[in-house]
C-alpha cells in the first residue's frame, strides 16, 4: 500500500507512520512542522525509498499536486489545529486549517485517485455536551458541537460523505477520545498526561483544576494507530468512536501516573476552568463491528510506557 499521512510528524501521525513502515508499506508524510517534529520521524527517515517527507501546510494550493505526485492508495488525514481553546479564540484560523485545509486534502485525494481517506475526527467535541446518562456516547448521538473545533470536525465528516456520493471516494472517520502516549505534546486534547509525566519526572508538583472528579476517556496511542490501520481496508463510509468506553477521573489519572513514577505526594488543587466538560466517554462497540477493533492497553500500562518515554528524553 502507498499511503500519505498528513500531520505525520506529530504525536499520532508519526506513530502511525512507524506502524505503516514496519508493515512494509510506503509512506509520504506531509507536515508543516508548525507543531510536528522531525525528531519524531528519525526512525522513518532511515527506511530508505519507502519513506518521503514533504514540508507543506494543508492550506497550501500545492497540496493537491503533492498528493497526485505521491499517488497514494490511502490518505490518512491527521493534520489539524488541535486546540479547542485556540478554536474559541481564533475561529477563523481554526476553520482555515481544519475546514479549508481538510477540504484541500480531500480534493487532492480525489485528484490523486486514492481509494480511501481516513480522517481523525473528535469524539470529545462533535457530540457537544452529552448528559451523564448518555455516557458512554455512541455514534447515534446527535452532533451539536459547542466549539469551533468540533464544528470543523463535523463539517469535514459531511464533506467526506458528499465526496463519496459525488465522486466515489471512500472514507472512514475515526472519532478519537483523549489520546495519550509517547511523543505526546502537552498542548493537545489529552495534554494533561504529558504535563503530569514531565512534572512528575522533574520532581515538580502537579496541579489539578477543580475537584479532579471531571472524567475523560483516555486511549493509548498504539491502540488508536491500530484503528487507523484497520480502517484502511474496513469501515467504509462510517464514523467510528475510538475510545475505551471508560470514564477516568483526573484524580485517578494522577494517582496512576504518580504511582508509576514512584511519587507519593498529592497534587495541588486550583479553581476549575470555565467551560470544561464535566464528563466524557465514548462507546467503542461500533468500531468492534466495523473495524474489528477494541482497546488493548490499560491505563496503568499506558501511563508506564508514557513515563518511560519521557524519562528517556531527559
Amino acid at each position: 500500500m502507498r499511503a500519505v499521512v498528513t500531520g505525520g510528524a506529530g504525536f499520532i501521525g508519526s506513530t502511525l507512520t512507524d506502524r505503516l513502515l514496519a508493515e512494509g508499506h510506503s509512506v509520504t508524510v506531509i507536515d508543516s512542522l508548525a507543531t510536528g517534529r522531525l525528531s519524531n520521524l528519525e526512525g522513518a527517515r532511515s527506511t530508505g525509498d519507502r519513506f518521503a517527507f514533504v514540508e507543506l501546510d494543508v492550506r497550501s494550493p500545492e497540496i493537491p499536486g503533492a498528493l497526485v505526485a505521491a499517488a497514494p492508495d490511502v490518505v490518512f488525514h491527521l493534520a489539524a489545529q488541535a486546540d479547542v481553546r485556540v478554536s474559541v479564540e481564533r475561529p477563523l484560523f481554526d476553520a482555515e486549517v481544519n475546514v479549508l485545509g481538510g477540504l484541500n486534502v480531500i480534493e487532492g485525494a480525489r485528484m490523486a485517485g486514492a481509494r480511501k481517506v481516513v480522517v481523525a475526527s473528535s469524539g470529545g467535541t462533535i457530540y457537544g455536551d452529552p448528559l451523564p446518562e448518555e455516557l458512554p456516547v455512541d455514534e447515534q448521538h446527535s452532533q451539536h458541537p459547542i466549539s469551533p473545533y468540533g464544528v470543523a470536525k463535523k463539517v469535514i465528516d459531511d464533506y467526506l460523505y458528499a465526496f463519496r456520493f459525488l465522486h466515489g471516494l471512500n472514507y472512514a472517520a475515526l472519532a478519537l477520545a483523549n489520546v495519550y502516549g509517547p511523543r505526546q505534546d502537552p498542548h493537545g486534547e489529552a495534554g494533561v498526561v504529558a504535563i503530569f509525566a514531565g512534572r512528575l519526572l522533574r520532581g515538580e508538583g502537579c496541579r489539578i483544576f477543580g475537584d479532579g472528579e471531571q472524567t475523560r476517556d483516555f486511549v493509548f496511542v498504539d491502540d488508536v494507530v491500530d484503528a487507523f490501520v484497520r480502517a484502511a481496508d474496513r469501515g467504509d463510509g462510517v464514523l467510528c468512536n475510538i475510545g475505551t468506553g471508560v470514564e477516568t477521573s483526573v484524580n485517578s489519572l494522577y494517582r496512576a501516573m504518580a504511582d508509576a513514577a514512584g511519587v507519593a505526594s498529592d497534587a495541588a488543587y486550583e479553581p476549575a476552568r470555565t467551560g470544561e466538560l464535566a464528563r466524557s466517554a465514548l462507546n467503542p462497540g461500533f468500531a468492534g463491528t466495523q473495524l474489528g477493533w477494541s482497546p488493548q492497553t490499560s491505563l496503568e500500562a499506558g501511563a508506564l510506557a508514557t513515563l518511560d518515554w519521557f524519562r528517556a528524553q531527559t
